[in-house]
């Protein structure tokens, strides 16, 4: 079992700060960012390697958000080869992920790109939403036999069914995802990923493209064991994904309110916990003497009445109390117990 399987086979939600391009092209960013989703509390950093003129044509143009949030109507390779770093970067990051004890993940988008990430032993590899109905780029990866975490963006549960079947050899999970950047909140639809748990019988996660923390928190309580979401270290810096990205503070929140979701979340079991117990004598109530009486009389409904503390006979007795004869004296406003009945 890799490093990353048994982390995100451990119980605990594994947390992925999605750097992506945020570092503008910059190693000594990428690595700052590195150290900073470390301080933060995030399992891993995951960035994207791929050759630009690999990617997209020269005549590709940005996706409506990219524009809107570059202010820049360019075409996406300009954009792209301002973003890339080289292949001897990313044997620098890993090198500097290993060191720092985080998992280093990024998403091949093209499969020389992929080839390199398995060649230095990447811990696991994400496929975008846009390849995963790109069926011999997944063929190509299931080759590797490496952990892949499969983004569902834009898809349908027949599509996600398809790319299963490709990469059939491979450790795969799933991420719900909104392919937008920021993902309105009415298109979120975070129920999908209980769909998903239970069609695909897979580690389901949830690709956060919202802004803030709230959505992901709210994945977690729904079930969702990977969050992913795109970091920055400054969010007023020029790039496609900065505004729809977590700055170090509010991703260290993000991590704080997971872990705290996940303590919560217990075994499913309905029962008293052990700080309700003394709550629990208190609140609850017992029968009650409504008046003084006498050994040998008996018990009528107007003779019982329910008050707290719940330190006697439970309320839900009270019927089987009517009707019993006293074997000794009670006092008005005293609890009744078994020994007080013949």
């Amino acid at each position: 079992m890799s490093k990353f399987q048994s982390r995100i086979s451990g119980g605990a939600v594994y947390i992925i700060a999605e750097v992506g391009v945020n570092h503008n092209g910059s190693l000594n960013r990428a690595l700052q960012c590195v150290d900073q989703a470390l301080l933060c509390g995030a399992d891993a950093v995951k960035f994207q390697t791929f050759n630009s003129k690999k990617l997209v044509t020269r005549h590709a143009q940005k996706a409506e958000y990219q524009t809107e949030n570059t202010g820049d109507p360019g075409g996406q390779l300009e954009m792209l080869q301002q973003l890339e770093l080289s292949y001897s970067d990313f044997i620098e990051i890993k090198r500097y992920c290993d060191k720092r004890e985080i998992d280093f993940l990024s998403t091949p988008f093209d499969e020389e790109s992929a080839d390199f990430l398995n060649s230095i032993q990447v811990d696991a590899l994400k496929i975008s939403s846009g390849d995963m109905n790109n069926i011999p780029f997944l063929q190509k990866v299931d080759q590797y036999e490496r952990p892949i975490i499969l983004s569902t963006g834009m898809a349908n549960l027949n599509e996600i069914r398809e790319s299963l079947e490709v990469i059939a050899k491979s450790d795969v999970s799933l991420l719900h995802c909104t392919s937008d950047y920021p993902a309105p909140i009415e298109d979120v639809n975070l129920l999908a990923i209980r769909t998903m748990a239970a069609e695909f019988k897979k580690v389901i996660g949830y690709s956060d493209h919202t802004k803030g923390i709230e959505v992901s928190i709210a994945a977690v309580a729904i079930g969702a064991q990977i969050i992913e979401k795109h970091f920055t270290l400054d969010r007023s810096l020029p790039g496609p994904d900065h505004q729809a990205s977590l700055e170090p503070d509010e991703f260290a929140a993000l991590v704080k309110a997971i872990r705290k979701i996940e303590q919560s979340m217990g075994d499913g079991v309905k029962r008293c916990m052990p700080s309700e117990e003394s709550t629990k004598s208190v609140a609850r109530k017992s029968l009650v003497a409504g008046r003084a009486m006498q050994a040998g009389e008996q018990i009528q409904e107007q003779d019982v009445v329910i008050k707290r503390p719940g330190t006697g006979i439970p309320p839900k007795y009270y019927f089987d109390v009517v009707g019993k004869i006293l074997s000794r004296d009670v006092e008005e406003d005293q609890l009744l117990s078994r020994e007080d009945f013949e």
